[in-house]
């Protein structure tokens, strides 16, 4: 069997967001499966020295409002910059590793509807009761889903996927890997698909 094509991505990312959109039609092409692997760019910054575009000072910052935007525009990805913006989502991201555990065909509707709740329609789902909401409204039990983020095995699974992200050397999100290969950034879908395609170059 094929190997997977990894994606990296976190909840405050809008570039994860725009590939979130495409990724699944870019498996189904080349007849891979997909793993979603959540992290969290703040303990990502914090270990590559990062920060999020937006926090950058001068130009950089207003350009990349502008950029995620136009990004969006280009790849027909409805997109509103929300307004608190950037956010931490450890609840969520720890809220689709129980899902991937427990209930794993409700894992990617829950990752879309958070995208889309936060890059659409302007909810904050760096907060838990917004998160636990989004759930609910996809038929997912919240009280069990609320236990669940709260699990010490969890909680230890997130940590881990944010620890392995940055000893594989991901910086920043979304990164995908494929055949052992790295890609950062939505604007690599192409050479991805080539790289599976036509073989690595």
């Amino acid at each position: 069997m094929a190997s997977a094509i990894e994606f990296y991505f976190d909840f405050s990312s809008p570039y994860s967001y725009i590939a979130s959109e495409q990724i699944e039609a870019l498996a189904a092409r080349t007849a891979r499966p997909l793993q979603w692997r959540p992290i969290l760019l703040g303990a990502v910054f914090k270990a590559s020295g990062g920060a999020p575009l937006t926090e950058v000072y001068g130009p950089k910052a207003r350009y990349a409002v502008r950029d995620f935007a136009r990004a969006a525009a280009f790849a027909g990805v409805p997109y509103r910059h929300p307004t608190v913006f950037p956010i931490g989502a450890v609840a969520a991201s720890r809220a689709v590793l129980w899902l991937q555990r427990e209930h794993s065909p409700q894992a990617v509707p829950y990752i879309h509807a958070l995208y889309r709740a936060f890059f659409v329609d302007d909810r904050n789902v760096g907060d838990a009761t917004v998160a636990l909401d989004i759930a609910q409204s996809l038929g997912i039990d919240a009280a069990r889903l609320t236990a669940g983020v709260q699990e010490e095995e969890i909680k230890t699974a997130l940590r881990v996927e944010v620890e392995q992200a940055v000893a594989r050397g991901v910086f920043g999100a979304p990164t995908i890997f494929v055949d052992g290969e790295m890609f950062w950034g939505h604007d690599r879908l192409d050479q991805v698909e080539r790289w599976i395609t036509r073989g690595p170059f």
